[in-house]
């Protein structure tokens, strides 16, 4: 329903809500078909197909003299593409740029940016032509190959597909963000290309595995290395991701020195974004709501500077690309100093693949390889088609005017007897020598040079050039094998005429990471309650003394190659390496420095133990669940979301244990009660949560301390009203009467003092 529905029919009710949905609906379809996605067939979107067919329309061919790139977005945006004129130009100059696109299709006159985000000069300084190559989408646009339908205003026709003589949309790839959907195809090379889409042909039945035996991978314009081989699943489901790393080596210099050239990059990085990065590291700055720059900001400042003497860009005419780095010293080791440099710039990135496109049926879908040219090739076949069929006409219009001229030339007297003597010459002629009205109407217009005895001979010669023309067209068309073969040659053709070497190299590497040698040995680290950390080296040290007004937290005793998982008050979990905390003398360093506490939370608890352990998570609120000791791992600064906690609750100490048969969880609440169950009956939540229930608690009571022990009794740390502590044990005997299913209310302790929490035994002290 549209909007004049909506206003002549009153007794029609449309929701607010279904006019909002149908109305971004038709937004999105506009965005995906008319503006973010390519086409499978000539890999173009609208602006760009728009662009190169009225350049066509200009007569801006290879050959002809450029024009100023204003005349031609003019004409785009009068004719084709009613929007902003800078969309359009912004569009025709990433045509243009060699470092953008494998296979440029406008050549450009003039400043039209640089890899290192420079923008072009504004169209009124720019010139712009087609390139040769662009001959593959728009050579046959004349030839009865395209469907036009009218523009914006109806004033002008525009092909709604061109004529792609190769599969373009894998040739220069496509890169764009629609509205549910994005795209992101790779270019690829040429002859590649044009040799799988010919195996295709011979053998339809192709599995992707095989295709991949004529494309290598993309080839990018830049160049640089694929270290990752594995492309067998990306190209048959249409989505995946590569590494791709720069091209370096080493320049032997005077004196033994050395120095590593960089000269090609990965897609998207710049020679100047390779030196802004090494200027971030080695000139770092104190990060937002930070006072001081972190530990990790200072030791990869310290690593980079004592590798790295110095680095300049050598880049210019000559060399795209030619970025220098000088060692500290010669004695480094090559490898090593390009793996650090790698590590942490994006001389090594992903590069991620998603090959959604418009197929055939005009539906936006994720493609396999298998899919892009089987579609592709489904459409040359009806190009070609439509070109044959449209040049048998041609043929056959020619060999019927042809074949009225040699009436003429066979009876000529008689035919100018005809038109001197008669009223109506056409009908005359059309009546006497059985013409149709186009030939009597041909006859009646050739000019008296034509009637030499040369024309005629020159007539027989063309009939009989045409007549074979049409027998090899009308084979053709009857024939699929000798449109196949046709097909091929004019692959083969276009593949030496317009084929190029691979730029990007194939070869499988490790993935650069920066790692340093950690000595293992005892360390203790400690944490104060205004959240001061540090470490000592060895083991049964003495507690260190804290700034005025602060206490210590907790402690714990490690080694240097351990991990360190911390517990936030607010359910947030983080983890450092043990090796991370600073050692030394004084106070330490602020935890915030090591991890980024949000959430107004802070530290309660450490914990360190070997991958295999298991850790029971409780709160306060009576829940919680088990895990393993290497789920408490986060992967960035800030940490991640592990324990939910309602308002008022508190998280209790974490508890690791070694996991085995016959174990209890024993679980002590605020009102002196206990209950022990088996280890069973808890869940195993290895991405946390909240749990589930440990002890049913009544109104005002709260869960205090948990533990995971065995059957040999329990001890149990009381606090008298004199505040005098003591240690109230249960044997192995009393347990039984403790011991029932998860989630019952526990029995109370026949004790007065008020019990608050575990103590270990002594036998596990």
């Amino acid at each position: 329903m549209d909007q004049q529905d909506l206003f002549s029919r009153p007794e029609e009710e449309l929701t607010l809500g279904r006019f909002a949905e149908k109305a971004y609906l038709d937004y999105a379809v506009s965005v995906v078909k008319g503006r973010a996605l390519p086409d499978v067939c000539d890999g173009q979107k609208p602006v760009q197909r728009r662009i190169l067919y009225a350049m066509n329309e200009m007569g801006l061919s290879p050959s002809a003299k450029p024009v100023k790139s204003a005349r031609v977005v003019g004409d785009v945006l009068g004719k084709f593409h009613p929007h902003g004129d800078q969309s359009a130009y912004d569009a025709m100059v990433r045509l243009a740029q060699d470092f953008s696109m494998r296979y440029p299709l406008v050549e450009g006159h003039g400043n039209f940016g640089s890899r290192d985000g420079d923008g072009a000069a504004a169209m009124r300084y720019t010139e712009t032509r087609l390139t040769p190559i662009a001959g593959l989408l728009l050579s046959e646009i004349d030839m009865g190959t395209a469907d036009f339908v009218p523009n914006y205003d109806g004033a002008f026709n525009e092909p709604k597909l061109l004529p792609a003589r190769l599969p373009m949309v894998l040739l220069n790839g496509a890169s764009g963000i629609a509205v549910g959907m994005a795209t992101e195809i790779p270019p690829h090379n040429l002859r590649e290309v044009a040799d799988a889409a010919i195996a295709l042909i011979r053998r339809p039945n192709l599995s992707a595995s095989e295709l991949l035996e004529y494309i290598k991978g993309p080839d990018f314009p830049g160049g640089g290395q694929i270290i990752s081989t594995d492309f067998l699943e990306a190209y048959r489901s249409g989505r995946g991701s590569l590494k791709v790393r720069a091209r370096w080596k080493i320049e032997e210099l005077a004196r033994g020195q050395w120095q590593l050239v960089v000269f090609e990059l990965p897609p998207l990085t710049s020679n100047q974004k390779v030196l802004e990065e090494i200027e971030e590291i080695t000139n770092p700055k104190i990060r937002a709501g930070k006072k001081a720059l972190s530990q990790e900001q200072v030791q990869l400042k310290q690593l980079l500077l004592s590798q790295l003497d110095s680095v300049r860009d050598e880049s210019g005419k000559g060399e795209a690309v030619r970025l220098v780095f000088e060692p500290k010293s010669s004695r480094q080791n090559p490898e090593e100093f390009a793996t650090l440099l790698f590590s942490r710039t994006s001389m090594e990135s992903s590069h991620s693949i998603n090959m959604v496109m418009i197929g055939t049926d005009g539906k936006p879908r994720q493609k396999g390889i298998i899919e892009i040219l089987g579609e592709w090739i489904d459409y040359r076949f009806e190009t070609v088609r439509r070109r044959t069929k449209h040049r048998l006409g041609a043929v056959l219009d020619r060999i019927h005017i042809l074949e009225g001229r040699h009436v003429v030339f066979l009876n000529i007297d008689e035919v100018i007897r005809i038109i001197r003597a008669s009223d109506e010459p056409k009908e005359d002629l059309m009546a006497r020598f059985s013409l149709s009205g186009r030939q009597a109407e041909d006859i009646l217009e050739i000019r008296l040079r034509q009637l030499a005895k040369l024309e005629g001979i020159r007539i027989e010669q063309e009939l009989e050039k045409l007549n074979g023309e049409k027998a090899e067209l009308e084979n053709l068309l009857a024939d699929a094998s000798v449109m196949k073969k046709k097909i091929i040659r004019e692959i083969e053709l276009d593949a030496k005429t317009y084929g190029d070497n691979r730029r990007t190299l194939i070869e499988a590497a490790s993935q650069s990471s920066l790692s340093t040698q950690v000595v293992d040995e005892p360390v203790t680290i400690t944490l104060s309650e205004k959240g001061w950390i540090r470490a000592r080296s060895g083991h049964h040290l003495e507690v260190p003394g804290f700034k005025e007004g602060d206490e210590l937290l907790c402690t714990i005793e490690c080694r240097t190659v351990d991990q360190v998982a911390l517990f936030a008050s607010n359910g947030k979990l983080y983890s450092i390496a043990a090796s991370q905390v600073p050692g030394g003398r004084g106070n330490g360093v602020p935890i915030t420095t090591l991890i980024d506490l949000q959430g107004g939370g802070k530290i309660l608890y450490m914990l360190h133990g070997k991958p295999g352990l298991s850790v029971l998570i409780s709160q306060s609120g009576g829940y919680g669940f088990l895990c393993r000791f290497e789920d408490l791992s986060a992967r960035t600064k800030s940490g991640r979301n592990f324990i939910t906690l309602e308002e008022g609750e508190s998280l209790l100490r974490p508890i690791l244990f070694d996991p085995g048969q016959d174990l209890l969880v024993a679980a002590l609440s605020k009102s002196s009660k206990l209950l022990l169950f088996a280890l069973e009956e808890m869940k195993m939540l290895s991405n946390g949560g909240r749990g589930a229930l440990i002890v049913s608690l009544e109104k005002g009571d709260m869960l205090t301390a948990t533990i995971v022990t065995r059957h040999d009794g329990v001890r149990i740390t009381t606090l008298g009203r004199s505040g005098k502590e003591a240690i109230h044990a249960i044997p192995e005997k009393e347990m039984l009467a403790y011991i029932t299913k998860r989630a019952r209310k526990g029995k109370p302790l026949p004790i007065k003092a008020r019990a608050t929490g575990f103590a270990l035994l002594p036998e596990s002290s």
